[in-house]
């Protein structure tokens, strides 16, 4: 480490060579989050739900998590969203137009025991799952 007259730029180049060292950094720098995101770091994004499946939790659980595969209309990217609620599925059928967004979860991965789901349900045509469910709405005709 110079401390002479000019040793500010020495100190300078050898902060901004170190930065590069650190992975969030350069992630940040790149902007790789947003290339690597289907919805292309945007928090909401509509789809067109292709099929309804079911996921096996992981370990120790054993439940079968509902699930849908949409096809994003930005891109056309096919991601697996989660259907949050009881009895949920039932207002989701092939073809509906649904708005999805992330979960949340640790560093965005997936959450919970659902594995490679990061993203949830939250309306279908138009109208939230959440009214649906609670009965406050019927479902529309499309």
């Amino acid at each position: 480490m110079g401390n002479g007259l000019n040793a500010g730029k020495k100190l300078k180049e050898t902060r901004k060579s170190a930065r590069w060292h650190n992975k969030w950094f350069v992630k940040r720098a790149l902007n790789l989050k947003a290339k690597a995101d289907p919805l292309r770091g945007a928090h909401q994004a509509k789809g067109i739900v292709i099929e309804k499946r079911q996921i096996e939790a992981k370990q120790p659980n054993s439940a079968m998590r509902k699930c849908a595969v949409v096809q994003l209309l930005k891109n056309g990217k096919q991601i697996t969203a989660f259907i949050p609620g009881d009895n949920a599925q039932r207002f989701i059928n092939e073809h509906d137009e649904v708005i999805i967004e992330c979960i949340g979860g640790k560093m965005g991965r997936a959450k919970g025991d659902i594995p490679c789901v990061r993203w949830q349900v939250i309306k279908v045509n138009d109208q939230s799952l959440d009214a649906l469910l609670s009965g406050k709405i019927e479902k529309g005709r499309r």
